[in-house]
Order: C-alpha cells, then sequence, then structure tokens
C-alpha cells in the first residue's frame, strides 16, 4: 500500500504541508492522476514520461476553499500553475480599492507560466478561489531549466502566449470599440449552450461585471433592458434566451454564424479581414 500523497494546503491565513487523503472535504489525486492530467494538458502534452515524472516531482498541490487566497499581486514568483478543478479569479486592486477582474481560469488552464522568463518577477495580479478548486503549481526555475531539453513544449509554450497575446488584443479592441450591451450579450451568447436556451452562470454577476469592465449597476440595468424588450430573462444565476436572433444582431461579426455573415455589408466583412490578416 502506498504513501497518502503530499499535498500542500494554502489558505487566506497560513501555509502548511500535511498529508491528506482529503481536504476541505475534496478528494485528493494521487500521483497517478496527476500524471494523468499533465500528460492531458496541451502545454505538457510533448513531454517524455520522464519529463513528465520531473515535473510531478517539482510540483505541489494546493487545495483552496471557496474565497481563498493563492497568491497575492506583487508577491515574489515561485510558481506557475495549472487548474484541476474549480475556478480561479485573477484581478487587480486599484489603490482606491476598486477590484478589475483580469481573468477567470478553469480547470485545464495554466496561468503564470510567463513569469519564468522574468528577472526577478513578481505576481502582476492576486489570485483568488471563486469556488472549491485544487490546483498544481510547478516549480518555474525547474520547468524553465527543462525545457532545454524539450523543443517541442517551447514552441507549444510560445504558442501559447502568443495566443494570449493575441486575446489581449482583441480584448482591448472590445473594449475601446464596444459598447457595455455587445460586451455583456458576447459573452452570454460564448457561454450558451448550442443546444438550449436555459442555462446557469457559472460565476457571480458582479465577477462578469468586471471582467467585462461594466459597472455593476450598469450590468443589472442592460440586462433589464434586454427583458423589457423580450430577448431574454435571468432568475438569479439561470438564464433564459427568448430571442437569440435578437441577440445576435446585437453582437460583433465574429459570434455570427456563416449563414448570418452572408447578409453583412461588404465593408463589414472587408474590416472583419484587415482586422485578422494584422494579428
Amino acid at each position: 500500500m502506498g504513501f497518502p500523497s503530499l499535498i500542500y494546503i494554502n489558505t487566506a491565513d497560513h501555509r502548511l504541508w500535511c498529508n491528506a487523503n482529503k481536504v476541505f472535504g475534496q478528494t485528493v489525486m494521487n500521483l497517478e492522476n496527476i500524471e494523468d492530467v499533465l500528460a492531458s494538458s496541451h502545454l505538457f502534452s510533448r513531454l517524455t514520461d520522464t519529463q513528465l515524472d520531473y515535473v510531478r516531482k517539482q510540483s505541489h498541490t494546493s487545495e483552496l476553499e471557496e474565497g481563498g487566497s493563492l497568491f497575492c499581486q506583487g508577491d515574489e514568483v515561485i510558481c506557475f500553475y495549472l487548474v484541476l478543478s474549480g475556478k480561479i479569479k485573477l484581478f487587480r486592486v486599484s489603490p482606491e480599492g476598486k477590484e478589475k477582474v483580469v481573468d477567470i481560469v478553469e480547470k485545464g488552464d495554466t496561468f503564470a507560466e510567463a513569469l519564468m522568463f522574468v528577472d526577478r518577477p513578481h505576481y502582476p495580479v492576486n489570485a483568488t478561489a471563486l469556488t472549491p478548486c485544487s490546483v498544481l503549481g510547478i516549480n518555474g526555475l525547474q520547468f524553465k531549466s527543462m525545457l532545454r531539453d524539450s523543443i517541442d513544449t517551447c514552441f507549444l509554450l510560445m504558442g501559447s502566449m502568443s495566443a494570449r497575446l493575441r486575446g489581449l488584443i482583441q480584448e482591448i479592441d472590445t473594449l475601446s470599440l464596444n459598447t457595455g450591451t455587445v460586451r455583456i450579450v458576447s459573452y452570454l451568447l460564448r457561454n450558451s449552450p448550442e443546444d438550449s436556451d436555459s442555462f446557469e452562470l457559472s460565476i457571480a454577476k458582479s465577477v462578469i461585471a468586471s471582467r467585462l469592465s461594466v459597472k455593476p449597476e450598469t450590468f443589472s440595468r442592460i440586462l433589464k433592458n434586454l427583458h423589457e424588450q423580450n430577448i431574454l430573462s435571468i432568475n438569479g444565476r439561470k438564464v433564459t434566451i427568448h430571442d437569440r436572433k435578437a441577440l445576435l444582431q446585437i453582437c460583433p461579426f465574429e459570434y455570427i454564424n456563416e449563414e448570418e455573415q452572408n447578409d453583412l455589408t461588404g465593408l463589414q466583412k472587408i474590416s472583419k479581414s484587415c482586422i485578422q490578416t494584422v494579428l
């Protein structure tokens, strides 16, 4: 019989090492499961079995309750992370105390890996659990050293960072050129299932509003306007779309399907083509 996994527990108040089979009511992954998760993650998919075992040995699992802090803005960077379960909110706080959600990372996502290439790096954001979650922390210096023996992984990492850079450029475009209504409708369409017009928001509306750079009161007012137009209704976290076509008429080009693209003007198509060429 093997030994229980060595689990690193991180809460907002203290950090400690302990042996455990369950933490905060959640079953802890054993070493074999962690290696399976690593192997299935895009970033680690080109590593050999020996390299995966090395990464696993340089890693630790953090179990967080809802609201638990993983790291704070300004903390020295030791690890980058892979989300095993749950959701993590990455955010910054202004000198006035206002919170801006930068990203929501979910199961299978990695974050903070680009910081391993910065001399004496510090986390530029705070990371807090939106739900009970489990993350795998991977020692950045050790992983960076191993990259010298895995050119394929270097290219995957470069591709991942390039995709995120493009995503940030598109987000700047969205925030600067689109109204709050467009941003909210686009978010709802991206998160709605294809086979149903009813779905549950997975995170609080206040968090969504911050992620979309919309004030909570503006977020509520826009949803009320959409409801009054009988386009959608929302009860708590349950969203019901009554007129998907009306939503599609509000949202940007990239969320419109191929059939509806044919109805767009030539100028809109040329504009979209130019953007894609630049990016």
